[in-house]
């Protein structure tokens, strides 16, 4: 199959039928809708990529099949005249035969999509035969008119009392009113439901009468927001590590402190039956000797020559990234055995940079109009724009003791980080209550959703939950392996998503992928 190329006079006109024109509405009707003939009127102009203009290596630049552009999409969707932001992207023209554009998101949010499709170019194998795979950086995101909040945001230490939580309150109440100062117009307008807008202008842009995607973690929240705002736009969609759509922070924190220990017991299983363990051969000692060794290291931290501090926190944090692969596994079971037997950390902070959607991350771009702490700025605005509670100031210090009970039980490691996440977005706006209230029953094609069993960041039973949400479009496919994703780490998982993006070979609804690491 291919998509047939219009151009000219074709093309606009094909791209102004296809919108309402923006008319004054009869007495008792529906007000009229913005005119936005003139963003889905544009088409992309790909020009070599710049090692300036988005700080890419030269082995991307100079890649004849790799190209850069922008899109133009309004800043607010219900005024499009009061300022535009310029989305980046990077294009990986198809070897082959081309059926249209496959739209990826690597995840975060806050992940960049230049910067992530570059560092893996021929990532896609056979999917980059048949696709141009684009990738792009979100409003707020990389290239993509970046939010800030002047330095990383305040992120809270550990809570033992309600006083202490007040003062951990206020704290984030400035730093959310400093993120506001700092990143300007965008920041309001920042979020799935307008990032999702966007992408139906890029689908128009791209020439395709449907969207072709593939999302991963974050990116499958994404997904499935455009299902419930363009149903009849969606092609063939994949989302491999699937989101809640629904649970409050509260409950995701709790969720994700759960899926991190599922993650690690997994790992000290599997360094228990090999041979040369650190832990030795018992995984229940191990698990027990891990949570002493983070206990003993906030209490009496490593220094470095330099008199840098390496506490049981930042080993909680690697742990954090390196879970992510299977394929870290190794070296990070070595890395903790330089660090017990020897006292020295810095295997386990190289093992740190491993991991990201269970493939290798591009570096986010350095540009120097990109803030360095744009990313994680960007986690929270995004996240913070999709939800709409607001924890209360009285009920956290009235009911911080529970909390903290709840969140040990769920993992003695991961707990007290996860903790933190419930506040994250003290102090910020509400956000919007669609996401939660709207997306469900979609009226699509049938939608592909990857779980994994043994991932640490979205449990699996957010696949079966978003299931259900999204009705009977949704077909689910139960991979039985380890690691955030499915697509980059299972043959198994990355045949069958191929062959659905392909060649539309659906899987059966709840058929599973084994496992296929050998122990």
């Amino acid at each position: 199959m291919r998509t047939t190329a219009f151009t000219g006079a074709t093309a606009l006109a094909l791209a102004l039928t296809a919108l309402p024109a923006a008319t004054t509405a009869p007495a008792g009707s529906k007000p009229p809708q913005p005119d936005l003939r003139r963003f889905y009127a544009q088409k992309v102009k790909w020009a070599a990529c710049s090692s300036e203009k988005q700080n890419l290596p030269e082995t991307v630049t100079k890649d004849k099949d790799v190209r850069c552009g922008t899109l133009t999409v309004p800043l607010d969707y219900a005024r499009p005249d009061r300022g535009t932001v310029d989305l980046a992207l990077l294009k990986v023209k198809a070897s082959g035969a081309k059926r249209g554009s496959l739209l990826v998101n690597f995840g975060g949010p806050g992940g960049p999509g230049v910067a992530g499709l570059a560092a893996d170019l021929k990532g896609f194998g056979d999917l980059g035969k048949r696709y141009d795979v684009v990738g792009f950086d979100p409003r707020g995101v990389g290239l993509s008119d970046p939010v800030t909040c002047g330095g990383e945001p305040e992120e809270p230490d550990g809570i033992d009392s309600g006083e202490e939580a007040a003062a951990v309150l206020a704290r984030l109440r400035k730093t959310a009113e400093r993120c506001v100062k700092e990143s300007g117009p965008v920041l309001p307008h920042i979020g799935t439901v307008n990032v999702s807008r966007d992408m139906d202008v890029l689908r128009v842009a791209l020439g395709d009468k449907k969207l072709n995607y593939l999302g991963f973690s974050y990116g499958t929240r994404l997904g499935a927001v455009y299902a419930a705002q363009f149903p009849k736009k969606v092609g063939r969609m994949v989302l491999d590590g699937v989101d809640t759509l629904t649970e409050p922070v509260e409950e995701q924190a709790l969720a994700s402190a759960e899926g991190q220990q599922t993650a690690l017991d997994n790992f000290l299983l599997w360094c228990t039956k090999n041979a040369g363990c650190v832990f030795g051969d018992d995984s229940r000692r191990a698990r027990q000797t891990m949570t002493q060794v983070i206990e003993d290291l906030d209490a009496m931290p490593l220094r470095s020559a330099e008199g840098e501090e390496f506490t049981g926190q930042d080993v909680v944090s690697v742990l954090g990234s390196a879970l992510y692969s299977r394929q870290a596994w190794p070296a990070l079971s070595q890395a903790l055995g330089a660090l017990l037997a020897d006292g020295d950390p810095r295997a386990l902070m190289r093992v740190g940079g491993i991991g990201g959607q269970g493939r290798p991350q591009g570096r986010a771009a350095a540009r120097a109009d990109v803030p360095e702490d744009n990313q994680t700025a960007a986690l929270a605005a995004v996240n913070c724009a999709d939800d709409p509670d607001r924890p209360d100031a009285k009920k956290v210090e009235r009911e911080v003791e529970r909390l903290q009970g709840e969140f040990e039980e769920a993992s003695p490691v991961f707990g007290e980080h996860n903790l933190t996440l419930v506040l994250m977005c003290f102090g910020w706006p509400a956000g919007t209550s669609y996401i939660r209230d709207d997306v469900r029953d979609v009226d699509t094609p049938p939608l592909l959703l990857v779980g994994t069993r043994g991932d640490p960041a979205t449990p699996y039973r957010w696949t079966e939950e978003t299931a259900r949400r999204l009705g009977s479009s949704a077909v689910v496919l139960d991979n039985k392996g380890d690691g955030h994703t499915g697509y980059f780490g299972s043959k198994c998982v990355k045949a069958k998503v191929d062959g659905f993006l392909l060649y539309k070979q659906m899987p059966k609804d709840g058929s599973s992928c084994a496992a296929e690491w050998k122990e």
